[in-house]
Order: C-alpha cells, then structure tokens, then sequence
C-alpha cells in the first residue's frame, strides 16, 4: 500500500495553489491522498500569517496532532507556508513532535525534505528566494476545468499593514512564455478557466523589461489561448491600474468582466498611513474609467476597519466611498497587527475593539445594500454560468458562477424543485426542457435566468446548456 498524505491549507489563492504542487509532488513520489487524518501518514499544514489569529490556530492544530503522533509514531507533520517562513525554528520549540519546516519559497523541496526527516529526525529549511515558480512544479488539482497559474512572485510595495513581502519576497515576474506555455498544456487537458495569480498583477513584467509592466500583453496573450473561455485575475494594486490593462480587459472576450480593486480605507490620512500610494479620488476616478470602458463590470474589493489611528471621521469617509463606489461585493476585516509591519508598531494608536466592532457592523449595512442593489438588477437577466456542481447545502441546487464572479443557486428543472429522496423523480416523466443530469457535471457551461438576488448570491432556474465539459481525466502535470 502507498503511503498516504492529507493537505490543510489556510490562506490566500497563492496557498491554496501552493499545496497543489505540494499535492503533486508527493503523489508524484508514489504517495496517496486520503481525507481521514486518523490513516494519513504525512499531514501538511499550509501556512498563512495575514490575520492575527493565524498562530493560534497552527499551534491548535499542531497540538490535536500530537496525541495522533503519539499513537502512530511514524507519522510525519509538516508545517508550510507564510507562518513557516516567519516563525522559522519557533514552530519546532513549540511543537518539537514537528518533522519538517519549509517556507514559502522552498516548496520543491517538500519530497526531500520529508524524506530526510525520515531518517535524521526534524528538519527545519527556509530559503530567502524561490528555487522555482510554483507553477513549473507537478500538480494535483481538484478541478480539471479551472485552474490557477501563477505569474508572479513576492511583492514591492511596503504597504504598513502587510507582511507579505517580508514572508514572500522581492516581486519577481515569471517569463510570459512560460505562462503561455502553462495555459496552452491546461487548456490542451480541457482546462476552460484560468486565474494569473499575484501579489500585485499590475506590475507584472515591471523586473523583466526595467521600464514598463507587461500585464495587458500577457492578458491578451492568454486570453488568445485556444480552449480558454475565462481569464481571471487578482489581485491588482490601484495605484498600478493603467489605462492599457483596462483597454485589455475591455478588448479581449476571454477576460472575464470583474475587477477586484483593493480600496482599504477611503480616508486619505489613513491611506497615507497604510503607504498605499493613492487617494480616495485618485481611486474612483480609476474605478469610474474602468466601468466606462468595460460593460457590465462587476466590482469588488477589501476593507480594513480599525487602522491605527483611524478617527470617527476617517470611518466616515470610508463609508462615503464605499457608497460611491457601489460595490457588488467587498471582504471586510478587522485590522490585525502583524510582527515585522509598521502598523504593529502603532499600538498606542491602536482602535478600542468594541469601537473597531461598532464600524465594522456600519460598514457591512453598506457594503450589503449596494450588493443587494447590484444584485437585484440581475433579476429577470440570462447569465452565462459555469456548473461547479450540487449545492453544499441542497444537493438538489446547482451552483455555479457568472462571468462576473457571481455565485448562482439553481435547479435544473425550471417550475419544479427535485426531489432527492425520490429516485429519478420517482419515474414521473421530465418537464419540458429538463436537461439530463449527466449534463451538468462541473465544467459545464449553461446559460441560467435569475429569478431572485440576496446581497451574497443570485437563485436561478436553468434555461440550457450551452457547453459540455471538455476535460476528460485529472490533469497530472502542468507544463512549466
């Protein structure tokens, strides 16, 4: 028998596309995947350390394993990610019963370095420099239709809330070739939707010409793609949104209409503060520029609450923005001070906490109405939606996305609900236009009419399908 491994990742995209080279690495080593942590013999924790609750949530998971650990001493615990490369030899002081640290920029090493704690006992490696791109690694992924595929690397800006670049790096652009190259193998193996993944997209190229990014070519390089339906990306810094970006996600049909466009703050003392390198105007004058170039552009960003030294009145401009702004969605956080960043450094500024939780609950009411508002003015509208499969809640409810990003509950039977507990409709014949099942599958692309709108999600009732799925068997290796 194999052995088997299990992957917990916390985190952003980049972790979560991070653990599918781990994944790949590993299987590609003669390992299994399984689901149940009783019978894995490799558990890896993939690391994050944006929110403050990250370390306590480690050492809770690692101290649950330990008793495992003490039952099947041949088991090995492995610690990823962004908290690995911070924290380095502390996780092992704190969790001796840990076999193997890496950070994030080691993760080609994960076979070797496991195999060697095997025999030598704990390993702890952190490199300051990627050895390569995630992407030129082998990979498991879960979903053969979509895929992430990293463009960058690290990040630049010195942004006084973020650790990022002290755990990932200098901003390092991957060849557009080797992109291109990656996208054209996934789309070769029935891949219809790609996400470019970075740090800050919109400088992507910046290191490798020394004069200008290379984001609109390589957006337009990737959306010619033959195979390819959807391009995503994210996430863009507005202070890098160029007009040529936006004319290329205007120009190119692939490119999917939505923008995730980080705002942070709408006071302009505060965003001076955090080192975003804009204004609360300069900000929407880009957003208005976007949405007059690109028709039906979806929008949505990420709030802080609670910056050091953010007054009534700095909330109270973010608040007018955001109403301005009219977002479709926003992900919303309470300020969290990170060792190593400028802000930790600013506890006697830092917000009462029931103050930072009366605001943020002021600023859900009007992130929520104008999602609703976006929402409701789909209703009545055929959307062209991507089947991610049934309901985790309904099993009865497809789910889907909209080229906007939008999630979609919907049942396949239009005038009538399925019912699950009855085999087949229990014999009854199918309604007109009913589509059979087997056409649904992930992957497949279906136009639905919204019927109703909730500040979180569209409901609709399918109308047909207009694409089946193109893949075929589990990609095994991503061109790199």
């Amino acid at each position: 028998m194999p052995r088997t491994y299990l992957i917990r990742t916390f985190g952003c995209q980049m972790n979560v596309h991070d653990s599918e080279r781990i994944a790949g690495m590993l299987e590609a080593d003669g390992m299994a995947p399984t689901d149940d942590l009783e019978a894995a013999d490799v558990v890896v924790l993939n690391t994050c350390c944006i929110r403050e609750n990250a370390d306590n949530k480690l050492y809770g998971n690692l101290g649950r394993l330990k008793a495992l650990k003490e039952r099947r001493p041949g088991m090995q615990i492995a610690v990823a990610g962004c908290l690995a490369q911070k924290d380095r030899d502390l996780i092992q002081a704190r969790a001796p019963h840990t076999d193997v640290v890496f950070g994030t920029h080691n993760v080609a090493s994960a076979v070797d370095l496991l195999r060697r704690a095997r025999h030598q006992g704990p390993v702890m490696e952190i490199l300051e420099e990627s050895e390569a791109f995630p992407s030129a690694l082998p990979a498991r992924r879960d979903l053969p239709y979509s895929a992430w595929v990293t463009i960058q690397t690290g990040c630049d800006n010195n942004c006084a809330f973020c650790i990022v670049p002290a755990v990932r790096g200098r901003e390092i652009s991957r060849p557009m070739d080797e992109v291109v190259d990656e996208v054209e193998a996934l789309a070769r193996a029935g891949t219809v939707e790609v996400t470019l993944l970075g740090q800050n997209v919109n400088s992507y190229g910046r290191d490798i010409t020394r004069r200008r990014p290379l984001f609109a070519e390589l957006l337009k390089a990737v959306a010619s793609v033959d195979g390819i339906r959807r391009v995503r990306f994210t996430s863009p810094h507005p202070k890098d949104l160029r007009g040529d970006t936006v004319a290329a996600l205007a120009a190119a049909p692939a490119v999917c209409e939505h923008l995730h466009l980080p705002l942070q703050s709408g006071s302009n003392r505060t965003l001076a503060a955090m080192h975003r390198g804009y204004t609360a105007e300069r900000y929407l004058e880009k957003l208005a520029a976007a949405r007059a170039a690109v028709a039906d552009l979806a929008v949505t960003t990420d709030l802080i609450v609670g910056f050091p030294g953010e007054s009534d009145d700095d909330f109270e401009r973010t608040l007018e923005v955001v109403a301005a702004a009219e977002y479709d969605s926003a992900y919303t956080f309470v300020f969290s001070p990170r060792p190593g960043t400028t802000a930790a450094t600013m506890a006697e500024r830092f917000v009462p906490p029931e103050v930072v939780a009366e605001r943020f609950d002021r600023l859900k009411v009007v992130v929520e109405r104008s999602a609703l508002h976006k929402h409701q003015a789909r209703v009545g509208r055929v959307e062209e939606v991507l089947v991610e499969g049934p309901s985790k809640r309904d099993p009865s409810v497809l789910t889907g996305r909209t080229r906007q990003n939008k999630l979609v509950h919907f049942v396949a039977f239009p005038g009538r609900r399925p019912n699950p507990a009855l085999p087949a409709e229990a014999g009854a014949p199918s309604p007109p236009g009913a589509v059979p099942t087997g056409a649904l599958a992930p992957g497949t692309f279906a136009s639905v009419r919204v019927t109703a709108a909730a500040p979180h999600h569209l409901t609709g009732e399918l109308c047909e399908v207009t694409a089946r799925p193109r893949h075929r068997t589990r990609i095994p290796v991503a061109a790199g």
